[in-house]
């Protein structure tokens, strides 16, 4: 079976001729991509996605806004005022199973020695058992095999107690989706993550027709349990919240698979003889998000949620974030529709006063000399994108996009999130400005997804295909060379329009490990 691309090269047994075989050709149009697609991704294989060209670190009052206790509570008031006439959408990545989150208790299970003292992972998770959510089913799980919890902790069965937790024939946490796990014990009940998103959803999602609308991108081996939760869960929240729920799922696409190579960028051809393609990262649901209908959209990750009691402050910003963005469009719509108009000295200083005020974006150097009409359509070009407000909370360390001023083609700066990935810290003065970079990104922002004239933008127009990601992998013990797509939050958004604003930390509580559900936050 032949394949071929690029110069003529023998990879185990297979031959690679200066031009693309049927049966490939075949093989990539299985996948729903083009040929085109494929080629360029092998030429960015090849030579490798350029650095961000940063200027310096967007900071407080200089591309990230920190709202007064008065400006909070005017922009919660406009949110309140004008979302009951929006179509508002909360946009949930959920794909993917937890078993990362189990990584320490899967080796711990391995080693099959019930010695804790040597493992502070194991012993810490089996010290405060009884504080996580799901401390019952686990008991139960035990007790239908003659045992409990306090009975194996007693007899130093420690492998029997995590056996019953990840295995599959008993409560499965080891392959279900972190959406699906018991996060938060209640006095009546323990909610999963899920059942947070809809609690939040009824706190400030509630828009047109008094309806909630969550959607949540899945695996496709997880989408009926995911249906059945919803199924067992939104009678229950309806009533409790008076309001209409519309729940709607999608997968990550098929179609925005990205191929793989080997280390010498040829494609990578596994043991049968067929094309490796893989998930393309989080940056691959630009297509399902380009398939909401919808004016405003939330997107927050599945395991970003608090318990009850710590959701005012979360509910508070994600109102605010919305308001800026319902202000924010409101005049830059206003600036279009005046320059639809007529093109008048008074139509574009409109114009020019959204995009360097509100919208905080500076003008390239060639502006000055452009002519009226010139200027016009630049700042049209401009104004006319998606819009979206992102929460920028205080750097402590953890992983994240940061917020910088990058340089654009035509000399402007634009507000940017860079994954560090995306950084060249081998050069000293970018190196300095990532230091130097104060907050970062907890995938907390609210998007506009549809024009002034409330025609839905497509999405991809506006995404910087040069702002993917390379790594290296294996296979069957093998090397390989896989490509993501550009992020969600940061190369598929790099042409919107973007307004940093402080959140407060608390409004950022990921769970990475099973052991983070012991922290206060999640108590």
């Amino acid at each position: 079976m032949n394949y071929y691309i690029g110069q003529t090269k023998k990879i185990h047994n297979h031959i690679f001729e200066p031009m693309l075989s049927n049966e490939l050709k075949k093989k990539i149009e299985a996948q729903g991509m083009s040929l085109g697609i494929v080629e360029e991704q092998i030429k960015n294989f090849k030579e490798g996605f350029p650095f961000l060209d940063i200027d310096h670190a967007a900071k407080i009052d200089d591309g990230i806004l920190e709202l007064s206790d008065a400006e909070l509570q005017k922009t919660i008031k406009d949110y309140s005022d004008k979302s009951k006439e929006k179509t508002i959408v909360k946009f949930v990545p959920a794909s993917g199973a937890a078993s990362r989150m189990f990584k320490n208790l899967f080796s711990f299970l391995e080693k099959n020695d019930n010695d804790i003292e040597n493992d502070s992972f194991t012993k810490t998770f089996i010290s405060n058992i009884s504080s996580f959510a799901f401390y019952e089913d686990l008991d139960n799980s035990l007790v239908k095999e003659g045992s409990s919890i306090s009975k194996a902790i007693e007899n130093k069965e420690y492998t029997l107690i995590v056996k019953h937790l990840l295995d599959d024939a008993y409560l499965s946490y080891g392959s279900l989706p972190k959406g699906l796990l018991k996060f938060h014990k209640y006095e009546n009940e323990s909610r999963t993550p899920v059942e947070e998103h809809f609690v939040e959803g009824a706190q400030y999602g509630v828009g047109k027709n008094n309806t909630v609308r969550l959607h949540f991108t899945v695996s496709p081996e997880h989408q009926k349990k995911f249906e059945e939760k919803v199924a067992e869960v939104q009678p229950k929240m309806e009533s409790t919240f008076g309001v209409k729920f519309e729940i709607s799922f999608s997968q990550q696409k098929i179609a925005t698979n990205t191929i793989a190579v080997d280390l010498e960028n040829q494609p990578f051809i596994e043991d049968n003889g067929e094309l490796l393609f893989r998930p393309a990262g989080h940056g691959a649901l630009l297509a399902n998000l380009n398939e909401i209908e919808a004016d405003l959209v939330f997107i927050k990750n599945i395991d970003n949620v608090v318990p009850d009691r710590l959701k005012e402050t979360t509910t508070s910003y994600k109102q605010a974030i919305g308001g800026l963005l319902i202000a924010a469009q409101d005049k830059t719509f206003a600036a279009l529709k005046h320059l639809d108009q007529a093109i008048t000295d008074s139509s574009v200083d409109q114009a020019e006063e959204v995009f360097t005020t509100v919208i905080g974006g500076k003008l390239a150097p060639s502006y000055a000399s452009m002519s009226l009409e010139e200027k016009a359509a630049y700042l049209r070009g401009k104004l006319n994108r998606p819009m979206r407000v992102c929460g920028m909370v205080e750097n402590t360390g953890e992983p994240g996009g940061g917020p910088f001023w990058v340089k654009d083609t035509d000399g402007s700066l634009s507000l940017q999130i860079g994954e560090t990935a995306q950084l060249n810290l081998e050069d000293k003065a970018q190196e300095a400005h990532f230091k130097s970079s104060t907050h970062f990104n907890p995938t907390d922002l609210v998007c506009g997804i549809r024009d002034y004239k409330g025609e839905a933008f497509n999405l991809m127009e506006f995404r910087d295909p040069k702002t993917g990601f390379i790594t290296q992998k294996s296979k069957s013990g093998r090397d390989l060379k896989a490509q993501e797509l550009p992020g969600l939050w940061n190369g598929s958004m790099a042409n919107w329009n973007s307004i940093f604003v402080v959140v407060p930390l608390i409004t950022f509580n990921p769970v990475k490990t099973i052991n983070d559900l012991l922290r206060d936050v999640h108590q």
